[in-house]
């Protein structure tokens, strides 16, 4: 079985980590987390799902309290801002546009949710995009409406050939699919030790991980009976094999 290796180095500051993977961040309309500009800074498309870029216009100028708001507006401009355009406000609507940004309304579809519409795009029409090793990162994806959080969730597996991981100020989320032996490289410095892994969609009958206060050898995972939440990393390195696919939570660092 081959090996998918995971590693945070997106929450580090620097565009280069010795990684070969092409960055996109996606924005939602939840409240920003601290470290969206290191994000921002990594990405090679930004793009903002509807009020996502409310909240770059509103919140971002707070992250940079000593800057005059109106630079901080300019230099963190999206790329594209795409959704059913039912949340973002028209001041800022026309404020991106004057300075370029895409807009692509998709008010027609209210069949999939504004990130999917986003993940798609960035997946199948983002120009001069190397795909090749995609990683999408979403910021305020996590926070807020239950049902909005479950929708996130659910992208994650509509798209499970395409990393995509969900952040919040708190945690991030991605799936491990059962397709792959996973490695997961600790960022100790900016993640961790809180940390779960979730069966979502079907039970696991089998997982085995190292690395982990508290270690599953071919253990059996569903809800109504275990699930591995409120576990610790214990080292650089964790390992994961499953018979189902698992989703990986561990928790952000306040630094």
């Amino acid at each position: 079985m081959d090996v998918m290796t995971h590693s945070s180095t997106f929450l580090l500051p620097g565009n280069d980590h010795g990684s070969s993977v092409t960055y996109a961040l996606v924005v939602l309309n939840q409240r920003l987390p601290r470290f969206t500009p290191i994000l921002w800074d990594h990405a090679q498309v930004r793009v903002c799902a509807d009020g996502g870029a409310n909240r770059v216009f509103d919140e971002m100028p707070l992250l940079f309290p000593r800057d005059d708001a109106l630079d901080v507006r300019h230099r963190y401009k999206p790329d594209i801002i795409k959704g059913d355009m039912d949340s973002i406000r028209t001041e800022v609507l026309d404020f991106y546009t004057n300075l370029g940004t895409k807009v692509v309304d998709e008010s027609h579809d209210q069949d999939t949710t504004d990130l999917h519409k986003c993940v798609a795009y960035i997946r199948d029409f983002a120009p001069n995009l190397d795909k090749s090793n995609l990683c999408i990162l979403v910021a305020a994806a996590l926070g807020g409406r239950f049902d909005h959080e479950a929708a996130n969730i659910n992208v994650l597996y509509r798209f499970s050939t395409t990393r995509i991981i969900l952040l919040s100020d708190d945690c991030l989320i991605y799936l491990l699919p059962r397709t792959h032996r996973h490695e997961i490289h600790i960022q100790s410095s900016v993640e961790g030790p809180h940390c779960g892994l979730i069966p979502i969609g079907m039970a696991s009958v089998g997982t085995t991980t190292t690395g982990l206060q508290w270690d599953l050898t071919n253990t059996e995972m569903r809800f109504g009976d275990l699930v591995s939440t409120s576990n610790l990393v214990q080292g650089e390195k964790i390992t994961v094999q499953s018979s189902s696919d698992l989703l990986w939570t561990i928790s952000i660092k306040k630094v």
